[in-house]
């Protein structure tokens, strides 16, 4: 069966498939990303990986992957396939696709995590059918992307979708990227979860226990969790006023919440627009998932450009 390879690297683990011409998964698989052996054995542990996924395909589906997809945290070079820096794996300007095109002998695409999550929801979860959506992802950071016409816009240098890096809050909290005050020391699972262990006294405390507190009505969870509330809508009315989407996805860990996060968010972005359209706003559906998706896509989308390219 015809099939591509995809796989999703995060912080500590790797997701993979294989995935099918109509987007089924035909085999998943996870490993450890190993960081803590240095970045150059994650780099290796992805090749292996691949190439483990590659065997797997011939052995029990009769052929070899036509392509490969490789999405990556951090910032990423697509048209040059370099992974250019990732604090948390410890890599700066790895050739990633040229790497990988030499292991597998086959086409290789590279992409943004996020923005490779965001292709899925756009094509294949939340966002089908919409022209424009943007992708918003509520984990330990927040970072987005920006989907046109079943594409996501990285940006002239790698860089577009970083909502969590928009300052919410002037002269705020520190942030590591050097600014004070930005979304994501807001409204992120880890500000969530680093306030309510402050506001609870309970350090080993998180988000998800935050929103269970909201629920059963305890005054300071919901007094935290207003607070992360009203900072996502300031930063998502500012990304609705510069790119005016017609569906705004939320997901990540914090949007398992469901609508202890989807209701007020609603009431409160509808409350700060003013000339804006209102988007159509909804919980993310791939859930884990959507890494893998995005990246089989973009191996799928390479093949159909070589084919179009060669194609009198």
């Amino acid at each position: 069966m015809r099939h591509v390879i995809a796989l999703d690297v995060g912080g500590t683990g790797m997701k993979a498939a294989l995935v099918g011409p109509d987007g089924e998964l035909l085999h998943q698989d996870r490993r450890a990303t190993g960081r803590e052996r240095g970045p150059d054995a994650v780099v290796t542990a992805i090749l292996d990986f691949a190439a483990d996924l590659r065997a797997y395909g011939e052995q029990h589906l009769g052929e070899p992957a036509s392509a490969a997809g490789l999405a990556v945290p951090g910032i990423v070079d697509e048209p040059a396939g370099v992974a250019v820096y990732a604090a948390n794996l410890g890599w700066r300007d790895v050739p990633l696709r040229a790497l990988l095109t030499d292991r597998l002998g086959i086409p290789v695409a590279l992409g943004h995590d996020v923005r490779t999550g965001g292709l899925a929801e756009g094509r294949l979860g939340a966002g089908r059918g919409a022209d424009r959506f943007f992708f918003v992802a509520l984990g330990t950071g927040i970072a987005g992307g920006f989907g046109l016409d079943g594409r996501v816009e990285p940006g002239a240098h790698g860089f577009a979708g970083e909502i969590g890096h928009v300052v919410v809050r002037p002269r705020g909290a520190p942030c590591p990227c050097g600014q004070h005050g930005c979304l994501e020391r807001y409204a992120s699972a880890a500000a969530v979860s680093e306030a309510w262990a402050r506001a609870c006294g309970d350090p080993a405390a998180d988000a998800a226990d935050c929103a269970k507190a909201v629920a059963s009505g305890d005054p300071n969870a919901v007094r935290v969790w207003g607070e992360a509330v009203a900072a996502l809508a300031d930063g998502l009315v500012t990304a609705l006023t510069l790119l005016d989407p017609r569906v705004l996805i939320i997901g990540g860990g914090l949007a398992e919440a469901g609508s202890v996060l989807f209701e007020p968010l609603r009431e409160a972005v509808e409350r700060r627009v003013t000339f804006q359209k209102l988007p159509t706003i909804v919980p993310a559906e791939l859930g884990d998932t959507a890494g893998c998706r995005g990246a089989g896509l973009l191996a799928q989308d390479l093949l159909t450009t070589t084919t179009a390219e060669v194609t009198p």
